[in-house]
């Protein structure tokens, strides 16, 4: 009867192994990324093989431009989505818009939110949430500690605390596009050490001649020229307001990569350390 009793339970164990490993889910192999910060982290992890499709805010590295285009990240259309055949997508927070979420959450394909931030800690929570996603979660902390340590060494640098930045996002008939508070602009101006001249307001917003020559900047801050959106800079200078404050009168616009400044990604070290140069190169 023992030996019974022992039979029947081994062959339950076994059994339930057999369960679990058939119900258990088989790793994405088939990943499109909405976001070029999520972009960045897969190539950082070595994943990239198992990416099928990507978002235009994908830009780096450029060899990710041969994989097929999806479009802008919060405004993405299901059938473009659904046509590369996903097995999970990956996007950051904030990706949509909402009707086209609400089709993939029918197709049930996986869809992983990817939370968003402007701080050290964002960056390392992104980073730990793709590496678990993609199942590979001691890369992930491998990548993390790696990044986490080009932060720290990028942010122990002095002696820009007087700097006063704005960031001007756009510059469209003669209006200002400036980012205020809790934006990714503010972020890395503040990890930098530096001062974010706008703060009465949060995101993105347009700022009237009067704020621009109160906030006195010493720098201007624009990503690179490119797109619809780019204003040389001898425009951005010739702007009545801007013309007579420091940066205004000493000619400092600063012009960096978009992904790399505001990314919050595996390269947030790097444009740490690239904006520190460049503020302290500024005469203001």
């Amino acid at each position: 009867m023992i030996r019974k009793i022992t039979a029947l339970f081994s062959g339950l164990s076994v059994a339930l192994i057999l369960g679990t490993g058939a119900t258990q889910a088989e790793p994405a192999e088939r990943i499109v990324s909405a976001g070029g910060s999520i972009t960045e982290i897969i190539y950082a992890l070595g994943q990239e093989h198992r990416l099928v499709a990507r978002d235009s805010t994908s830009n780096y590295p450029a060899e990710v431009s041969e994989l097929p285009n999806i479009g802008y990240v919060r405004r993405l259309s299901a059938e473009g989505l659904l046509s590369v055949n996903p097995d999970l997508i990956l996007a950051e927070e904030g990706a949509g818009p909402p009707e086209t979420l609400a089709v993939l959450e029918e197709t049930q394909i996986p869809i992983v939110s990817v939370p968003m931030g402007h701080n050290r800690a964002a960056v390392m929570d992104k980073i730990r949430t793709v590496a678990k996603a993609l199942d590979v979660p001691e890369q992930g902390e491998q990548l993390a500690d790696s990044v986490g340590a080009a932060i720290d060494s990028a942010t122990s640098q002095e002696g820009l605390e007087n700097k006063r930045v704005l960031f001007v996002l756009s510059m469209q008939s003669g209006r200002i596009l400036a980012a205020g508070t809790n934006t990714a602009a503010q972020g890395i101006i503040e990890m930098v050490g530096a001062t974010n001249v706008v703060q009465g307001f949060e995101g993105y917003k347009p700022l009237g001649d009067e704020a621009i020559i109160t906030a006195a900047p010493d720098v201007i801050l624009m990503m690179e020229a490119g797109g619809f959106l780019s204003v040389p800079d001898a425009d951005v200078l010739a702007h009545p307001a801007i013309a007579v404050t420091p940066a205004g009168q000493n000619g400092d616009v600063l012009r960096m990569d978009g992904m790399l400044l505001l990314g919050f990604s595996v390269r947030t070290g790097q444009a740490i350390t690239d904006l520190a140069a460049g503020l302290r190169d500024a005469n203001g």
